[in-house]
């Protein structure tokens, strides 16, 4: 999957020029966190995130009065806070690679580019949203978590013996284990009892670590 299938395409920009109380106030109103800054020729020169705006403000224990927060909020510019040295990617970047950078640099969001023109912004939750996707999280099913030898073939072993006891896998997902000889395995499948995947499993050789059956209704009434 690539970042131009996830991004969004109109992502709320401000001047540089902008008083921060404004900005904040974008951001509220479009339920963002962070706002690519764009020139007057629509050029991306900076970005700002809602940490950077509620840091700049005065703390509640200050003595300044309102009226003088006030005044002093509405002197300061974004271009005196936002991040000059813009991070951002391609729009056929994969959305694995959006997810290290963002983690890697702890930030929340990408502005996305074609050439020197701002096409998208990726962010956080949008990697999340993916993240849901892959591990089926809003769909029923019998998720089951294994431990695996981390050697080739033993995917296809998986996948075979659910398709043996007539499963749908509605999400599959792989993850490092505890140490470099194992890995860890989340399936989720439908139509097999959990007792037959259970012993499939096991006569495979796996570990079982995990077992439920996930029922949405149940997942958001508790």
């Amino acid at each position: 999957m690539l970042i131009r299938e996830r991004m969004s395409t109109n992502p709320v920009t401000i001047p540089a020029n902008l008083p921060i109380t404004e900005a904040l106030r974008v951001m509220r109103q479009a339920d963002v966190r962070r706002l690519p800054v764009l020139d007057e020729n629509g050029r991306l020169v900076g970005i700002v995130s809602e940490k950077d705006l509620l840091y700049a403000s005065p703390s509640p224990a200050t003595s300044l009065s309102i009226y003088e927060m006030h005044y002093l909020l509405s002197r300061l510019l974004v271009s005196e806070l936002m991040t000059t040295d813009v991070i951002t990617i391609g729009p056929d970047t994969p959305v694995e690679e959006a997810a290290r950078i963002m983690s890697d640099h702890k930030i929340g969001g990408l502005p996305v580019m074609e050439g020197d023109k701002m096409v998208g912004i990726i962010t956080e939750t949008d990697v999340f949203t993916v993240l849901l996707e892959m591990l089926g999280a809003r769909q029923d099913g019998l998720r089951l978590t294994l431990e695996i030898p981390e050697r080739k073939g033993e995917m296809a072993r998986i996948t075979t013996a659910i398709a043996r006891l007539g499963g749908n896998i509605l999400a599959l997902g792989t993850f490092l284990g505890d140490d470099p000889t194992t890995a860890i395995v989340t399936v989720k499948v439908e139509d097999v009892p959990a007792e037959a995947l259970q012993a499939a499993m096991r006569d495979l050789g796996f570990k079982i670590l995990d077992v439920r059956q996930i029922q949405q209704s149940e997942v958001l009434h508790g």
